[in-house]
């Protein structure tokens, strides 16, 4: 297996892609199934854009500064996808914003995706080199390890957001 950090993103990538295929493919009714696509691809989106925001866009800023601008708009992207995510999580199949509210994510989601493999990955690669990407990639496989797997709670968000104000 590749350490390659793009590799690995590229991975990501289609992983999170082939859910948003399969969500789309389950149809109207299919609530059990939207159900539990959703959950995975809740759990797909938290653990890769805490590993990008962690690891991958740091080093990016770092190495490759001409790539500020297109970071920090991946940065407010990610921030969409959290909130998405987060009331996605709330949500039952059932609810008649479901759907609308995942075909906005995916849209948002497929359009990062491609921002990023088609304009600055090209960059990075011709920035970066190769032991350093994989250097990424190491620290990216363990920050997977440590990435939660599920947006926090709305209750528990509320509860930390009150105690930073007691």
């Amino acid at each position: 297996m590749s350490t390659d950090a793009i590799v690995l993103l590229r991975e990501d990538h289609k992983q999170i892609r082939k859910l948003f295929r399969e969500f789309d493919k389950a149809g109207p009714g299919a609530h059990t199934t939207k159900s539990r696509i959703v959950d995975r691809i809740i759990e797909a989106l938290t653990v890769h854009t805490y590993i990008e925001n962690e690891v991958v866009y740091p080093e990016v800023r770092r190495l490759v500064p001409d790539l500020e601008d297109d970071i920090l708009e991946s940065y407010e992207e990610h921030h969409v996808a959290d909130v998405l995510v987060m009331e996605l999580s709330t949500m039952k199949p059932e609810d008649e914003r479901f759907t609308a509210k995942v075909t906005v994510l995916i849209e948002n989601v497929d359009h990062h995706i491609d921002e990023e493999e088609n304009e600055w990955f090209p960059e990075v690669r011709k920035h970066v080199g190769r032991k350093e990407l994989q250097d990424i990639g190491a620290r990216m496989l363990e920050s997977r390890e440590k990435a939660p797997t599920s947006p926090a709670a709305p209750a528990a968000l509320k509860k930390a957001l009150d105690a930073l104000t007691a």
